[in-house]
Formats: structure tokens, sequence, C-alpha cells
């Protein structure tokens, strides 16, 4: 089998990114919310469901495209200061756009005010995780950054179970009492998430961030696997182990710290992380292993603009909220639900038409990203 560089960019990486993608673009959108199927809705609290895949997911992809990324401009003999300067920009774009999909569209058709304006989010925690695991890519040897994963799972692990809340005491694990609420509802108070567990929580918030990004180097210790000398064919294996020891790692540790996306605790990123692992495995052994990458070209499409996909669909969604229209007999509803009324309830059962509205938005994006893949529009950001 011949070997392909290092440096090249693996088919992989980008259809398991495109993957993602569309899957939390699927789930991000269904037809009605209440009437969803519950693996395709976050976990309440404690547990996980598909749903709580997808972001821990994207963040692991990230920490393994930027060791190519970067490893190909230090071999093009890029300075630390130009590969600073990208790194900054880079991130308060993608940071940029995340408050731009928070508050879109800024009054047109919703309320709006920069007083109670979400600061955290999705595309907010991935620059600051691309930020930071790039800065430890950059300086820090291999070694550390194993000592890095382990540290910060454990030291959040501590501060959660053993840092007081006034008025509550430490270790408190529900959305009202624990760190995580304590600290986002006193320093972001009246900008977080209004569809948290609790008011004054963030899923996206200040402390969780700390184990999101060891979710992150998850990810740049696999990268810098992927790089090594050892032949392609040898790689899935040990990938495959060390996921599974993850899982069950998270698992374990699940009796003393539950498994809970909305905190992002320590067995959920050791969980998460490990089903990361496995799942790209999959995806490396059979499209880079075995060469059967004829299938991938749909996840490409989503993978090669991955953010610019995600956040036109956030727009798009929030459009067809906002938009509202007559029904006959009633007052004005959202386009969203009149499309899902006339075109997809009278046709499926519930469960199934809020899918099968998810599936369409999917599709949708995907015709735009058909467009951008014909052009070679590949923006990034």
């Amino acid at each position: 089998m011949t070997e392909i560089p290092r440096q090249s960019r693996l088919v992989s990486l980008d259809a398991f990114r495109g993957a993602t993608i569309a899957g939390m673009i699927l789930v991000n959108n269904p037809g009605s919310w209440s009437e969803s199927y519950s693996q395709l809705k976050h976990s309440a609290w404690n547990g996980w469901t598909f749903t709580d895949m997808i972001f821990p997911f994207f963040l692991w992809i990230m920490g393994v495209a930027l060791t190519f990324s970067f490893a190909r401009r230090r071999e093009s003999g890029a300075r630390p200061g130009i590969l600073t300067v990208h790194i900054l920009r880079r991130a308060l774009i993608i940071f940029a756009l995340g408050i731009v999909v928070n508050g879109f569209p800024f009054g047109a058709g919703a309320p709006f005010s920069l007083a109670t304006l979400r600061i955290p989010g999705v595309l907010q925690r991935i620059a600051i995780c691309y930020v930071l695991a790039s800065a430890l890519f950059l300086t820090v040897r291999v070694r550390t950054l194993v000592g890095m994963c382990v540290g910060l799972l454990g030291v959040y692990w501590a501060m959660v179970m053993l840092v007081p809340v006034p008025g509550y005491g430490p270790g408190v694990l529900n959305p009202v009492g624990s760190l995580c609420w304590f600290v986002d509802s006193n320093l972001l108070k009246g900008h977080t998430w209004i569809y948290a567990p609790a008011e004054g929580f963030d899923p996206e918030g200040i402390v969780s961030t700390l184990p999101a990004l060891a979710t992150t180097l998850f990810g740049v210790l696999t990268g810098c696997f992927l790089r090594s000398d050892r032949p392609r064919v040898e790689k899935p294996s040990p990938m495959f182990v060390a996921g599974f020891a993850m899982v069950l790692a998270g698992i374990v540790a699940d009796v003393w710290l539950p498994i809970n996306k909305n905190m992002w605790t320590s067995s959920y990123a050791l969980l998460m992380g490990g089903w990361a692992l496995i799942c790209f495995a999959a995806f490396y052994w059979i499209i880079d292993v075995k060469g059967r990458a004829g299938w991938t070209t749909p996840l490409t499409i989503f993978g090669m603009n991955a953010i610019t996909l995600y956040v036109l669909s956030e727009l798009l969604a929030t459009l067809l909220e906002v938009i509202t229209t007559g029904m006959a007999g009633g007052g004005p509803v959202s386009l969203h639900a009149k499309v899902y009324s006339l075109l997809f309830a009278p046709f499926f059962g519930p469960a199934n038409a809020s899918l099968a509205y998810a599936i369409a938005f999917v599709a949708a994006m995907f015709a735009v990203g058909v467009v951008m893949w014909r052009k070679k529009w590949f923006l990034r950001v």
C-alpha cells in the first residue's frame, strides 16, 4: 500500500466533519420540538442522547484538523508571529459570527436588546477552544498535552465537587446551585441562554469551557498520532482501543460525576472523546486505509464549508420563525409552522413529520453546499 505524505488532506476527516455538521443541522431544526424523537433532543440534564454527541465531536474534529493545518504552515516557513495573527483573526471571526447568530435578526420582527443578548454559544466556545488548543499545540510537547487533558478534567471535577457555592455548598450538580450556574449567573447576568435548564445557567458557559478544551485536546492528540510515521494500516486499531478505553472510563466516572452535557462534566468529556475516536477510526479505516471513498462526496461537501453552512442554517431557521403569515381561520403564524403544518404534519405521524421536516432542512442546506462546491467557494474562517 502506497503511503500518502503526512501533510496530505485526510478525506476521512472531511467526511467525518461533514457528517457531524449535517447531524448538527438535523437536530437543531425539527418540525416540532415537542414531537421530536428523544434521541434528536438533548438530554434534559444527566445522561446523553445522539444529539449530545454532536458538539463534542466537532470540537474533537477541530483539534485533529489544527494539527495538520499548523504543521503545513510551519513546514512552509510561517513565523510564530504570523501564526499568532492567524489564530486570533480566525477566533475573532468565529466568535463574532456566534454573536451575530445569537442576535439575528436584530429587532427586525423579533425582540432584541443588547442588555439581554446571549454572549456564550456554540461558535463562541469553538473560538475559545480553538485559540487555547492552537496555542498549546504550538508551544508544548505531546506528553505535556496528555498531562493537560488529565489536569483539566481533574481540576474541573474538583471544582464542581469541592468549591462551595454561596447558599448551596459544594458538590451541587443540579441546574440551580452548581458552580457552573453560580459563575454564569453572576458574570454573565442577563446574557445567558433563555432556554437553559435554569435561569442564569448556560450550557456553553465559562467554567464548563475547561473540560470542553480537554475534548479539543483529545482531538489534537489524535492528530499528532495520525501524523506519526506509523503506516496507515496500523493506525485504526490503536484508535479503536483508546476510544473504547475512554468510553469505559467515562461510564465508570459517571458513578461519581454524572454524564451531563449541560455541565460538560469530566465523565461526559471522556465518554464523548472516546466515541469520537471510535467513529473517526471507522471512517479512517474505510476511507483512508481501504480506499473506499466514493460514497463520501455528500459528506465532504458539508465538511468543506462546515462553519459557513452551520451559520447559514441558524440564520435561515431564525428567519423561518420571525417571518409570519396568515392561516385560514386564525391569526399570524411563523413561516416554519405553516410549512410544517401544510407539507409534513398531514402525511406522517407526529415524530416522523418532525423528522421529515428536519431532513428537508438538511437537504436545503446541502443544495447550498453543492452550489458552493461546484463554484469552488470554500470559505475559510
